[in-house]
């Protein structure tokens, strides 16, 4: 199968070397991949492009794979919040069982496979031994410590890392979006394009950094107030959330007009990235706040600022030890909303801390 030069990567913002080394791999593909790097940052959206390279052979069959439409590429997602179990495992190896319908090959994509259970794991572990012929798995992870290292032994790890915020911005301002308003929802969205495109339109992106910004001169030490404060923030993103729904509605209904089926894969996947997008918006959220302390750190030592348009007085208010303790309990705040601990509990426990 022959592909066209920089067709995988088309309408991919950043990740330019990855794409490049996975255009050299259609030809010849190993048999399995992780997909490996922080959410939000287009590892999913790259699995796809992948899989589409692999398979397709028109400009169709590339955008059915893309609406998860197309008979030889499967999606597997988690069973709702919680894991990627063992029903989901044997469906993958019931799919690869099968032969192709349209193409030489069959791709198998794991969303979210960091919620793959050890026991699904094990029930793949077999199928990954010894490969059907012409089958390519693709699991997207955190890590690859994510997976047990029978399993991820088993895979080439492909790496991804955060978009630089010049890339989205370049991506934004292409798209026609004006540059303070690309460069502003750039810095909010930590790297992630997929979350930028969502949310570039919207006036809300710019209360939502105002509100992590003003949270220094907010915190006390007063008990319960670190509560309220979390509540508060824990609704920061709800109009954002709003506007990725809405996005994903009107996705839904360009395909109803078209009379396309709208795949159950698909609506999955939707549900999947938006309660991505809604831990990837507190933890933008967190590095907001954490970039304010080092900001305050950075101005007493006469260094730049990432937050130029914060007043100088309220930066150097604040003892450089402090500042510098406060950066730390915010990025590990970050740290644990990653790992799916209660927002809630998390932001009320940092925000006393921070009083």
């Amino acid at each position: 199968m022959t592909m066209m030069p920089g067709v995988l990567g088309a309408g991919i913002v950043g990740h330019r070397t990855t794409i490049a080394d996975l255009e050299r791999e259609v030809a010849a593909p190993s048999h399995a991949y992780l997909f490996a790097g922080p959410p939000n940052v287009g590892r999913a959206t790259v699995a796809l492009a992948f899989a589409a390279a692999l398979i397709s052979t028109s400009d169709d069959s590339r955008r059915r794979v893309m609406r998860h439409s197309h008979p030889d590429v499967v999606v597997i997602t988690p069973e709702g919040r919680s894991s990627l179990g063992v029903d989901q495992a044997r469906r993958a190896i019931g799919a690869a069982s099968l032969r192709p319908v349209e193409s030489d090959r069959k791709v198998i994509i794991f969303d979210d496979a960091s919620l793959m259970t050890e026991a699904a794991a094990n029930a793949l572990l077999k199928t990954l031994e010894e490969p059907p012929a012409g089958t390519v798995f693709i699991a997207v992870v955190g890590s690859e410590d994510d997976l047990p290292p029978t399993v991820a032994s088993r895979c080439r790890v492909v790496r991804f890392g955060r978009v630089s915020e010049a890339d989205i911005v370049t991506a934004l301002v292409e798209r026609g979006i004006d540059e303070e308003q690309a460069t502003v929802t750039a810095r909010i969205t930590g790297g992630s394009p997929g979350l930028a495109l969502d949310l570039v339109a919207n006036p809300a992106v710019r209360d939502f950094r105002r509100r992590w910004l003003e949270v220094p001169g907010r915190v006390t030490s007063v008990p319960g107030d670190g509560f309220r404060l979390a509540d508060e923030m824990m609704g920061a993103h709800e109009p954002l959330l709003a506007a990725v729904k809405e996005r994903r509605q009107r996705e839904k209904q360009d395909l109803e007009s078209r009379g396309y089926a709208v795949p159950k894969a698909l609506l999955a996947a939707h549900d999947s990235a938006l309660r991505r997008t809604g831990n990837a918006l507190l933890v933008a959220g967190l590095e907001m706040l954490a970039s304010w302390y080092l900001d305050s750190v950075s101005v007493q030592y006469g260094g730049p600022l990432r937050n130029p348009d914060v007043a100088l007085t309220d930066l150097a208010r604040i003892p450089i030890a402090r500042a510098v303790h406060s950066a730390g309990l915010v990025m590990d705040a970050a740290v644990q909303i990653r790992r799916h601990q209660r927002p809630r509990l998390v932001l009320a426990w940092l925000f006393a801390g921070l009083g």
